[in-house]
């Protein structure tokens, strides 16, 4: 089956990729435009296997995109949200130092996060962290109040509505296998036939790299799959936390460490780890995918990583052990 004349395709169904779509839908009605997603259902992926935190822009470079996304894109997220009757919860959220050689890094993050415009930041002692998480220890502490929750999968199908009722075409179960380019047009192979665009905006997420390439791009680099793990608090203990408790990341990993995350259904989180996943899309343990598998051990960057934080990794690996062990 072909499916020819539109304007714009998006590839990727998760909230980017519909946030886009929705957004284009709105600036140039007469346009048409189709999202392509192979699964049967949007946020499937990162969207919808995220903790829900609505940042406020602590961590990010000064004047990047990040930062922009968070403070700017904070304030038109709870907009629509609130226009359209979507639940969510500014519950607040501490980074908390737990000793005196991790505040100034502490008051980088502060600095930080002031010129990004993260609204309403304090720094504050043991008393006032006391008041906000009494269960919480440390000798200082950001509280940033502009941070919330939110379900993004549940904000990604109200993306999906809007999308529709502009006219926006959502093609569910529509696996894209490969892109040419001819006649001014891009074709795309998918498991529900040719579909033609003029325009491609790569939304794809994990398969970003791999669409891009199929898209004739070389994007220099390669998703490897990282999972992340978290134990659930028990209904009985989750009043420790009221909001949401972070430590004071470690400059050297890519990470913001372990914490403490509170959801909109009431439930309480900690973590997550960062285990390598066997699978781009491996949300268990025994998730396990070959070419993926192989893909991220021919690739010399991830090599180059792991040279760089094995020491981490090694420590970490050792102390769950002995935690598990004793």
């Amino acid at each position: 089956m072909n499916f020819q004349g539109y304007d714009i395709a998006v590839i990727g169904a998760g909230i980017i990729g519909l946030a886009t779509a929705m957004r284009l839908a709105q600036e140039y009605p007469r346009y048409k435009i189709i999202v392509l997603e192979k699964d049967g259902e949007v946020a499937q992926h990162q969207t919808g296997h995220n903790s829900g935190v609505i940042h406020a822009g602590i961590y990010y470079a000064p004047g990047s995109q990040k930062a922009n996304f968070c403070s700017t894109g904070g304030k038109l997220l709870r907009q629509f949200c609130d226009e359209r009757g979507i639940e969510y919860e500014m519950c607040g959220k501490v980074i908390v130092a737990i000793n005196d050689e991790e505040v100034p890094r502490l008051q980088d993050l502060y600095e930080r996060g002031t010129a990004n415009g993260a609204e309403g930041l304090e720094m504050v002692g043991k008393e006032r962290l006391a008041e906000l998480e009494p269960y919480a220890a440390g000798v200082q502490a950001i509280f940033s109040p502009n941070t919330g929750i939110i379900d993004f999968k549940e904000v990604s199908q109200a993306y999906a509505t809007e999308f529709g009722e502009n006219g926006g075409d959502l093609f569910l179960n529509t696996a894209v296998h490969g892109i040419t380019r001819r006649d001014g047009q891009m074709y795309m192979e998918t498991s529900r036939g040719e579909i033609a665009a003029r325009h491609v905006i790569n939304c794809a997420g994990l398969q970003a790299d791999q669409v891009a390439r199929m898209m004739g791009g070389e994007p220099g680099l390669r998703i490897i799959p990282f999972r992340g793990e978290y134990f659930s608090i028990r209904p009985e203990r989750q009043y420790l936390v009221r909001s949401l408790i972070y430590p004071v990341p470690n400059p050297s990993l890519p990470f913001l460490g372990v914490h403490f995350t509170k959801r909109v259904t009431g439930s309480v989180e900690a973590g997550p780890n960062a285990v390598l996943a066997f699978a781009r899309e491996g949300y268990t343990k025994t998730s396990f995918s070959l070419s993926d598998t192989l893909g991220t051990f021919t690739y010399p960057g991830f090599w180059k990583m792991s040279m760089s934080h094995w020491k981490s990794g090694w420590t970490n690996s050792t102390a769950r052990c002995e935690s598990r062990c004793s």
